[in-house]
């Protein structure tokens, strides 16, 4: 069927021009279609921000419960990522200094010693909330933000041995 054939039917097929344009548009789509299948991990922006001088600094309250604030803000990351508390209750604040980012927080689920079910669900910039938890099995508990998991932050609880 000849061209004017197929547009007086409205059955004209559009195909890739065969010339040089053609060879460089299907190449492009199959660079950005593989670029896309990489195994390697992501880089992560730096943390830039300034954190306030008690962020990671575990406290004991006058009423015996063990207090850390952490922060978070528009790079991805749990400041500090790591901590330790001793065995026994912890009040654990998680701070937002994003400005225009959304968090949460939890232990990751199965990957502990014990399970901690106490989250923050949501935490949006320029928020701060409170968790309160027993802590009694040794060892590394792992949390994250689970909106951002795949960009890496997660941080570990260490609860020392008694």
């Amino acid at each position: 069927m000849n061209s004017a054939a197929a547009r007086a039917r409205g059955t004209h097929r559009t195909t890739l021009s065969r010339g040089p344009a053609g060879v460089l548009l299907s190449g492009a789509l199959v660079l950005a279609v593989l670029t896309g299948c990489s195994d390697s991990e992501p880089t992560l922006p730096e943390v830039t921000r300034a954190t306030s001088a008690d962020a990671g600094v575990v406290r004991t309250a006058p009423d015996g419960v063990q207090e850390v604030t952490l922060e978070t803000g528009d790079d991805y990351a749990f400041t500090p990522a790591t901590f330790t508390v001793a065995p026994g209750p912890v009040r654990l604040t998680v701070r937002n200094t994003a400005k225009q980012l959304t968090h949460n927080f939890l232990f990751t689920k199965g990957k502990g010693p014990e399970e901690i079910t106490e989250q923050i669900p949501f935490l949006g910039p320029g928020d701060s909330k409170t968790i309160a938890f027993t802590a009694t099995a040794p060892g590394d508990h792992p949390f994250e933000c689970s909106f951002h998991l795949a960009l890496g932050q997660v941080g570990t609880m260490t609860v020392s041995a008694p």
